[in-house]
């Protein structure tokens, strides 16, 4: 296969954009999943960042490292589904949020009221996440958006109780 000459006067940015629209015009990464038999399957379970902040500079690196293993294994003609996710549980949202409620600790939380404090952390916790999207799919990393997961969810809190009696079962 010939290439064509690459100009000594490439705009990276441009062609960031370019293969960025490539791909998703031709869903290459969907198709890197949806060719490849079922029965081939790799898993790769990654990590959820916390969606209270914008990505920093160690996320970015975690993130490379996160796409090496299922890439690789993609290339290896396994079928490597990477559903995204997002940790939506913890210090990092009650601490956004007693600061934005101008609350301290847990005597103020329940003078608030706990079912108010806890939705007001679910109505703010995934704010960032469409910058985590622009970031993710810039760094070139290939994950599903949009059958994402959030550790809020019910049936995610239920398979991890259920995991944990699986666990508490065989002693």
């Amino acid at each position: 296969m010939a290439f064509e000459p690459v100009s000594s006067q490439v705009s990276f940015p441009e062609e960031e954009r370019r293969m960025l629209a490539l791909w998703a015009e031709r869903k290459v990464f969907e198709r890197s999943v949806a060719e490849r038999p079922k029965e081939a399957s790799y898993v790769f379970y990654d990590g959820p960042p916390f969606a209270t902040g914008l990505p920093h500079y160690g996320h970015l690196v975690a993130s490379t490292l996160k796409d090496i293993v299922p890439r690789y294994w993609t290339m290896r003609g396994h079928r490597v589904e990477r559903r995204f996710g997002w940790d939506t549980h913890g210090l990092p949202i009650e601490m956004e949020m007693e600061k934005q409620l101008g609350l301290s600790g847990p005597t103020s939380i329940k003078a608030f009221g706990v079912g108010e404090f806890n939705e007001a952390c679910r109505a703010n916790v995934l704010k960032y996440t469409a910058e985590w999207e622009r970031v993710v799919t810039r760094l070139g990393r290939w994950v599903d958006f949009e059958d994402d997961y959030k550790t809020m969810d019910a049936t995610f809190m239920e398979s991890v109780w259920w995991v944990f009696k699986q666990l508490w079962d065989k002693g």
